[in-house]
């Protein structure tokens, strides 16, 4: 599991982001601490490094991820009044073959997902539930928000405005 500690000032946006070892034995402690944005630039440096650090796990494939899915991680934990949040990321890209290896494992995992674009997080904020994180991503309008209750994450990702409750009754909605 990732955490990540997202902090925001008027100036730039920081992520201090680690690689909990305790989730997958076979993925070392990872750290990082970097200002990705100064103003409204993202800084390259820094979506490399990110890049690097939010790699598939599984294959050690990197791909460059879209810097505004971390400015709606930062907008939601401000959403939810915990602007400076730990915020545990459970997935980030996805290779192909990871994607793969995921489905056939869980049905809530889509065959086209975002993750193999770089451009989705699954992500869960301690002390705060899941449904409010959903909510709040909702309510910013921005990509698509999947909720896992079940699993206690909450998926965000910069495609089109989309919902979707994988776990719920049929009224709450499916999976895509």
């Amino acid at each position: 599991m990732l955490k990540a500690v997202v902090a925001f000032s008027f100036c730039c946006a920081l992520l201090i982001l680690a690689f909990s070892s305790a989730s997958n034995s076979s993925v070392a402690a990872e750290h990082i601490d970097i200002v990705y944005r100064r103003g409204d630039v993202y800084l390259l440096e820094a979506e490399e490094e990110l890049d690097h650090f939010l790699r598939d796990h599984r294959t050690g494939d990197v791909k460059h991820y879209d810097p505004r899915v971390f400015d709606i991680l930062s907008d939601v934990a401000a959403a939810v009044g915990h602007p400076s949040a730990e915020i545990e990321i459970i997935c980030g890209y996805r290779t192909a073959w990871s994607n793969e290896f995921l489905r056939a494992r869980s049905a809530g995992v889509a065959k086209n997902s975002q993750h193999m674009q770089a451009g989705a997080i699954d992500i869960r904020i301690p002390g705060v539930d899941t449904l409010t994180l959903r909510n709040a991503a909702l309510a910013l309008g921005r990509g698509g928000v999947g909720y896992y209750p079940r699993s206690g994450f909450v998926h965000v990702d910069t495609g089109h405005v989309r919902t979707w409750c994988f776990g719920c009754s049929a009224s709450r909605g499916n999976a895509e």
